[in-house]
């Protein structure tokens, strides 16, 4: 399964095993106003479940997509989904660092 949006920058769900979504896109304040809905509709079809996004081919990442990445994680709490991230960019890490909000994105989960 593939979800996908088009716009300006793009944004791509590649289903890549059970309750496990490869996200292809940047993150960034230009994609995040597009690939924000296609992270929410995956949340809530995944109710009571584990749900993983996995970032390894994030192609960039700014502050914008670092929000974006939280949000994502409080929608899902909210809304009885377990939501972790696999495979985080280390550029992604080290701006999460910055932020105090790496523990968010390195193994642990909503």
């Amino acid at each position: 399964m593939s979800v996908e949006a088009a716009g300006e920058g793009g944004g791509t769900f590649v289903a890549s095993g059970a309750d496990t979504y490869r996200l292809e896109s940047a993150l960034s304040f230009a994609t995040v106003p597009v690939v924000r809905p296609l992270g929410l509709a995956l949340i809530a079809a995944a109710r009571g479940r584990t749900l993983t996004f996995d970032l390894a081919l994030v192609t960039a990442v700014d502050s914008a997509g670092l929000a974006l990445l939280i949000d994502w994680l409080a929608v899902a709490r909210a809304g009885d989904c377990q939501l972790r991230y696999s495979q985080p960019a280390e550029t992604l890490l080290s701006l999460a660092r910055l932020s105090e909000v790496e523990s968010l994105l390195n193994g642990h989960h909503a």
